[in-house]
């Protein structure tokens, strides 16, 4: 299964309380903050949901 990595661009204030779950859920807790996790059909959901906040690119 491939990797990605997400990292958090833009602010979680003014986002519905869903979507700053969405990202706790994810593990990311403030700008800047990466993670790398596999890319399965529920990781890839979650970052549909938020991706105007994220900045995602695939890991080799």
């Amino acid at each position: 299964m491939a990797k990605i990595k997400y990292t958090q661009v833009k602010s979680k204030i003014g986002s519905t309380q869903r979507q700053k779950k969405t990202l706790e859920a994810l593990g990311l807790k403030r700008i800047s903050n990466s993670v790398e996790a596999e890319a399965t059909p529920q990781v890839l959901g979650m970052l549909h949901k938020v991706r105007h906040l994220l900045k995602i690119e695939e890991v080799k």
